[in-house]
């Protein structure tokens, strides 16, 4: 890694490092099985997690001395921390070095959006993205474990309503499970003004069940959606999903091939697991602690020093489907989405 006088983090392979994911929590009201066991999840200790002026001095180093432009606040469940929104107006304040807003986001299952979508607004969340892999009420209990679809329906429309933009629906496509509902989803999107978009199924789930046969190909999720909406590619720079806009102009959908089509060579992002780690990939197998640093009156070089140190150990890929493949020892819900 290399800082080069631009105020920029720059890893091995000459990739600008200026995005940050959060996990602020790693607690979760659902149990997606993708994301996490169903039973036998040891919480983090609330002192274990970091404290908001904590993340709001580590955002603060990143913007300051690497001008990083968006930050993502994820969990686990981050409605379920403890006034959220104070947190997000604590961001929110923060300033690029041009004077620039910061591109604030969320990454939610929406079950408690309906009481939240306001004050996150008002706080200044700039847009939101909500997880939702069914529209079918029998499967969604088989899934996440609880009965909240008509909650999660309501969260995404009280989004809307509080004028988050852009409002997107995360949905991880699994074969056989729930890729006969991608039409479905791509409709229910369009009526209500939200972006669709279909993730493909990655080997981060909590019961280590994963098989690439689960994976359904972006390339067919898109053939599939494009047969009842017709679309065409447009350019999505470092976004991680490709997007295509409908030939009618209703909007749009996007797919994040994680897994057949990797977007590593163009990844721009580090993550901050809510106990204190630097993770310089989702699939990392290596970690930076800087809660010591933080709790032990380290100076903001000493941050800066690991957020370098991590960005010079980034991969050039995560070598899912190769024979050199390490999966990660942490669930979904333990990295942060």
């Amino acid at each position: 890694m290399r800082q080069d006088g631009t105020g920029q983090l720059i890893d091995a392979y000459g990739r600008v490092v200026r995005d940050l994911r959060i996990s602020i929590t790693d607690r979760c009201n659902f149990r997606c099985s993708y994301c996490m066991p169903e039973e036998g999840m040891k919480w983090l200790d609330r002192p274990e997690l970091l404290s908001f002026e904590e993340i709001e001095r580590v955002v603060k180093v990143l913007i300051e001395r690497y001008n990083f432009e968006s930050v993502r606040l994820t969990g686990g469940e981050p409605t379920v921390r403890a006034q959220l929104p104070l947190l997000v107006e604590k961001l929110a304040k923060l300033k690029t070095p041009s004077g620039k807003d910061l591109d604030l986001s969320l990454t939610t299952n929406g079950a408690t959006l309906r009481l939240l979508a306001s004050d996150l607004k008002n706080a200044g969340l700039s847009r939101i993205n909500i997880s939702l892999d069914t529209l079918r009420q029998d499967r969604f209990i088989e899934l996440t474990k609880r009965d909240q679809l008509h909650n999660v329906i309501s969260g995404i429309h009280a989004a809307v309503e509080a004028g988050l933009q852009p409002v997107k629906i995360n949905t991880v496509v699994m074969r056989g499970v729930n890729d006969d509902e991608l039409v479905e989803m791509v409709r229910f999107a369009r009526e209500i003004g939200v972006i669709a978009r279909f993730i493909e199924f990655m080997p981060l789930d909590g019961d280590n069940s994963w098989a690439p046969s689960q994976v359904v190909p972006a390339t067919e999720i898109v053939q599939k959606v494009t047969e009842s909406f017709p679309a065409k590619q447009i350019s999505h720079g470092s976004d991680p999903a490709k997007r295509y806009v409908f030939d009618d102009q209703k909007g749009e959908f996007g797919v994040i091939a994680s897994v057949t089509i990797p977007f590593c060579d163009a990844c721009d992002r580090i993550r901050l697991t809510a106990d204190g780690k630097i993770r310089n990939c989702l699939f990392a197998v290596e970690e930076q602690d800087i809660k010591t640093i933080l709790r032990g009156n380290g100076s903001d070089d000493d941050l800066a020093q690991v957020f370098e140190n991590s960005a010079k150990s980034k991969w050039a890929g995560h070598s899912i489907g190769n024979v050199n493949f390490i999966r990660p020892k942490r669930s979904m819900s333990q990295i942060g989405g």
